[in-house]
């Protein structure tokens, strides 16, 4: 097959980004541009098996987590179009065991539901990716929970519940499981012959990918998980068959409305954007508008870029955890544009200086929230909850998230730093001084209806922990509390893949006894855990 000059310069700018996952024993990702309809690159790099010694290449399949959703809204799009379903109706008329919220299955959609992520809830319970869990657990988790982390539609969230749940509802509607609709409705027809819903984590697939953590330095190791999964993460695919899915966009047959429909913009109350539609994400690529979503499992990480305005589609999908598939499909967007369409300049890099004054803790009470900020391998970087994340110049002075399923800027002013928070939401942080001790008065039992868990928070000496427990698991190791201001804590819970933080305010009675711990992690805002007699 031939190629432009244009496409063999650009596989071998590509090559050269990934050169060091071609070294013996390594995994890697597999790598594909289409423009116009045609494939310019389709390239693997590294093993989908160190094990068996497996290369990858177009035909590795890989679990593309977070990327299946616009299936599912899809999917459930297809229902509304046939009446089967009303966007506006709230989720409990279709599944009647849920609470009845006032939310609707749109806003659910475009994230914007306030409906907590289940999977926090369970981890508030001990229960992490590496714990055995049945579909029936995962429900029941969404069931049982009451709260909302704010009024449907106000704000955007990422949560993989909104997800899960519409899964459900296709079930309900059509009396098959979601992975037959899948096929029968969007699979099928697009010749998308490589890509099945695998709920369950010991399903037989061919080609599969094993994922990986780690690195060449500090060795690989598998990547364990034991959760099945629906309509929030649960595709296993091809780089091939996602090509062909975003042919569809350009050239839907399926129903000519339904790439609109998946970009339709809403704004949020107080005409606020949000920038996650229904199930796909919008973005900026040097002044260019762009569609796609980004994909996180234990070991498996993927990026489905498209570029509509240069009909271009750059997707990366790596088995392992190290890459960062949003970075590198977003340069490679780059090198295959340059020359060919006018892009904005690249804006000036952060620099050390820039940070280097603000670089610590920063700390708001009243929200509450937390972060650190540092510089780190060359580049600004944030952790917060346990993750991080590195920041880009944005206009006008601040610096903003590179990516993430959150919205987070900040702008240094005199001796605070101003934080965007999305929706409006502008706060002004402070630096963390000297941490404050934890309260003796916290230790005793606290108990969350919405998430089932009950935390035992214990003093050994100086020192506080959490002993958890919760609907699927009881005992594990302690987790440790840190003091912050004397009306708040903060938590931290290792599990095997990240380490994860929240933060609890002290509620108190005019006595001054503490009566409740209201949580905030990523994806949970302000729940209470009840202290237990």
């Amino acid at each position: 097959m031939s190629k432009s000059i244009g496409a063999i310069a650009l596989e071998h700018r590509i090559d050269a980004l990934f050169s060091r996952y071609t070294q013996p024993g390594s995994p890697g990702a597999i790598v594909a541009v289409m423009r116009g309809g045609t494939v310019e690159v389709c390239k693997g790099y590294g093993l989908a098996s160190i094990e068996l010694g497996v290369p990858i290449d177009p035909a590795t399949r890989f679990r593309i987590a977070s990327v299946s959703k616009q299936f599912t809204v899809t999917a459930a799009l297809m229902l509304a179009a046939e009446g089967k379903l009303k966007l506006s109706d709230p989720p409990h008329k279709y599944l009647t065991e849920l609470a009845p919220l006032p939310l609707t299955i749109d806003q659910m959609m475009r994230n914007s539901s306030g409906l907590p992520d289940f999977l926090e809830l369970l981890r508030l319970g001990g229960h992490g990716l590496d714990k055995p869990a049945r579909p029936a657990d995962l429900f029941a988790a969404c069931v049982r929970n009451r709260h909302l982390n704010f009024a449907p539609g106000s704000r955007f969230l990422y949560s993989n519940s909104n997800f899960l749940l519409l899964g459900r509802i296709i079930e309900r509607l059509t009396r098959k499981k979601l992975g037959d609709v899948l096929a029968e409705r969007i699979f099928t027809p697009l010749g998308m012959s490589h890509t099945m819903l695998a709920t369950e984590i010991d399903t037989v697939i061919p080609n599969l990918a094993s994922g990986y953590l780690g690195d060449a330095a500090s060795r690989f190791r598998r990547a364990a998980h034991a959760y099945p999964q629906g309509g929030e993460g649960g595709l296993t695919s091809t780089v091939e068959d996602l090509l062909i899915w975003s042919r569809h966009f350009d050239n839907p047959t399926l129903g000519k409305t339904l790439p609109a429909q998946l970009a339709a913009a809403a704004p949020l109350a107080g005409g606020h954007a949000n920038g996650y539609r229904r199930g796909v994400g919008v973005g900026e690529l040097r002044g260019l508008a762009t569609v796609g979503h980004g994909g996180l499992w234990p070991g498996f990480r993927t990026e489905f870029l498209r570029v509509p305005s240069a009909d271009l589609t750059v997707v990366v999908i790596a088995n392992l955890g190290s890459i960062d598939p949003w970075r590198l499909a977003h340069r490679i967007a780059v090198d295959a544009l340059e020359g060919t369409v006018r892009l904005k300049p690249a804006p000036a890099p952060i620099t050390e200086a820039e940070i280097k004054p603000i670089a610590g803790t920063w700390f708001n009470s009243a929200e509450p929230a937390l972060f650190d900020l540092a510089w780190r391998n060359g580049e600004a970087v944030v952790t917060q909850n346990g993750l991080p994340f590195a920041l880009g110049r944005r206009p006008d002075g601040w610096f903003g998230a590179e990516r993430g399923s959150f919205e987070f800027m900040i702008k240094p002013g005199k001796g605070t730093l101003r934080v965007d928070l999305g929706a409006g939401r502008v706060l002004t942080f402070k630096k963390l001084g000297k941490r404050k001790a934890v309260p003796a008065a916290i230790v005793g039992t606290y108990v969350s209806a919405d998430s089932g868990a009950a935390w035992h928070v214990r003093r050994g000496g100086a020192d506080y922990t959490v002993a958890v427990s919760g609907p699927l698991v009881g005992g594990g190791a302690p987790w440790t509390v840190l003091g912050l201001d004397g009306a708040t804590v903060e938590i931290e819970s290792p599990t095997g893949w990240i380490v994860a933080t929240q933060l609890a305010h002290l509620e108190r009675d005019r006595a001054g006894k503490i009566t409740a711990l209201v949580v905030s992690t990523g994806r949970i805002k302000r729940m209470r855990f009840e202290r237990s007699a």
